[in-house]
């Protein structure tokens, strides 16, 4: 509790100041989150994280759920498919950003030198390229996050649900509608949880690949966070920004909580 609510503390108390030289302080009240709420800026590089979480949640969920359904029940191979989805969710996220970093270099990485010689340049200066790369690398690294969760949840359906839905005649997809899927629905709620403040705080695999670019097309609401705290100093407009951030995501994950309680 300490260790969250201390740190909030600190960005409110900067976002309401003017900082010079990093300890002294002027009181401007709200003029730093009038400046943001007004900034063209902030709600392009909103637009950019929020259009990246729905996308990756669009690929990740659909994709997770299917894995899931196409991974054997028990047996060696289930738990050889368990270890296997492990890996990239081990991987940490600095590392994964310098592999993906080196498979798309277009003279050295597999993925650039493979499409080099189809034909195709594979240039991170191009924005649909850069976008299409993190968005990848991103599915790579976390759609394992829901086959995990989804298998679990799998597991605890009764056998019997299965008989009798076979006994019924029902197909693939009536299995899936009517015994698969209300047993998923809490747990593709929290997939969809966590998945969103993953997506939406991304910062270093996109910093390590693109670093923002081309000119600011991957330059997320983070990477623009931190480019103002760290490289402008600019700590007031900062703190302000951080606490906007703070409040979308708790947002966000307290309707999604809602939907789960009501669910429940």
């Amino acid at each position: 509790m300490i260790s969250s609510v201390l740190p909030m503390m600190t960005v409110v108390n900067y976002s309401v100041q003017d900082v010079f030289a990093g300890d002294q302080f002027v009181w401007v009240g709200s003029r730093w989150f009038e400046q943001t709420l007004t900034s063209p800026e902030f709600y392009q590089s909103l637009s950019r994280s929020l259009s990246f979480s729905a996308l990756v949640l669009l690929i990740e969920i659909p994709l997770g759920i299917l894995i899931a359904l196409k991974m054997p029940a028990r047996g060696m191979l289930s738990n050889f498919y368990i270890v296997l989805m492990a890996v990239p969710l081990l991987t940490p996220w600095i590392v994964v950003g310098f592999i993906w970093k080196v498979l798309v270099d277009p003279v050295a990485g597999l993925i650039g030198v493979s499409t080099t010689a189809l034909g195709f340049t594979y240039d991170l200066n191009n924005p649909v390229v850069a976008w299409a790369t993190i968005i990848i690398m991103d599915v790579w690294h976390w759609t394992a996050l829901v086959v995990l969760l989804c298998y679990a949840g799998l597991q605890s359906i009764p056998k019997e649900y299965y008989q009798a839905a076979a006994i019924d005649g029902a197909s693939k997809w009536n299995t899936f509608r009517y015994v698969q899927y209300p047993k998923l629905k809490r747990v593709l709620l929290i997939a969809l949880l966590l998945r969103f403040m993953d997506s939406f705080m991304i910062y270093t695999e996109p910093y390590v690949v693109t670093r923002g670019g081309p000119g600011v097309s991957t330059t997320f609401l983070s990477l623009d966070l931190v480019q103002t705290a760290s490289i402008q100093f600019d700590l007031g407009e900062a703190g302000a920004i951080s606490v906007i951030y703070f409040l979308i995501i708790l947002a966000v994950c307290w309707s999604l909580f809602c939907v789960l309680r009501t669910d429940e």
